[in-house]
């Protein structure tokens, strides 16, 4: 049984990173470690060049976990299949600024499910062409990579990115939005934009999955270089 921890930081597993062959049991191991949420993408392979997850799979992990889950929907029209998926109070559902879909039609039907509404934001995509949709926002997901396939190289400039949003957030009294980073976020990196403002942050193959080291020792680091 997993339970969330009051910690500033919060550490959002990505399964897409993790050993598909052996998930129920990375999983068990992910909530014995109390971590806070599971980071799930969902790619439909227009949106971006792949392929990943659909409801079915989802619904099964929610049968075996009581994780909060951190859906990640990298879909043109997430609206297609928001309905088939297993939303609970407080579970995050982010869909991206710049699919094809009416925002805050998504932005609606994840409200009336009381699970926290992530706007997610590719890396050339600035914070004030999204700024109508804030107010509506609890999370804003910020790609610092171009999604779409795990270990890929954080983009130049990304960091800076992190504290000007945090910035602008502040400027414009918008301090109830939480800011989510995800891509290549090793744990020196999080310490870095935890103190830019970041929160919430995606752990994959940089933090978490890493080879000749236990999940148990990678999220035991983690949470000590953030001073927790």
């Amino acid at each position: 049984m997993s339970k969330s921890l009051n910690r500033k930081y919060k550490l959002s597993v990505s399964i897409m990173c993790a050993d598909l062959l052996n998930l129920e049991k990375e999983i068990k191991i992910l909530e014995k470690e109390q971590v806070d949420y599971l980071h799930i993408d969902i790619m439909d392979a227009a949106f971006v060049p792949n392929l990943t997850f659909g409801p079915d799979m989802v619904n099964r992990i929610r049968e075996i976990t009581s994780i909060p889950f951190d859906i990640h929907l990298l879909m043109k029209n997430p609206r297609t299949i928001l309905s088939a998926l297993p939303v609970n109070e407080g579970d995050i559902v982010s869909i991206h600024a710049e699919c094809d879909d009416v925002i805050m039609e998504n932005i609606a039907w994840i409200k009336h499910r009381n699970a926290k509404f992530g706007l997610a934001l590719n890396p050339e995509t600035p914070i004030e062409s999204v700024h109508k949709f804030l107010p509506y926002v609890d999370i804003l997901l910020l790609m610092l990579i171009v999604p779409g396939f795990a270990g890929t190289t954080m983009i130049h400039g990304m960091m800076e990115k992190v504290g000007a949003v945090k910035k602008y957030l502040q400027r414009h009294s918008l301090t109830h939005v939480e800011i989510e980073v995800d891509g290549s976020v090793s744990c020196e990196k999080a310490k870095s934009m935890g103190k830019l403002g970041a929160s919430y942050f995606v752990g994959g193959t940089t933090a978490i999955f890493r080879k000749k080291q236990s999940l148990r020792e990678t999220i035991a680091n983690f949470h000590t270089i953030m001073g927790e």
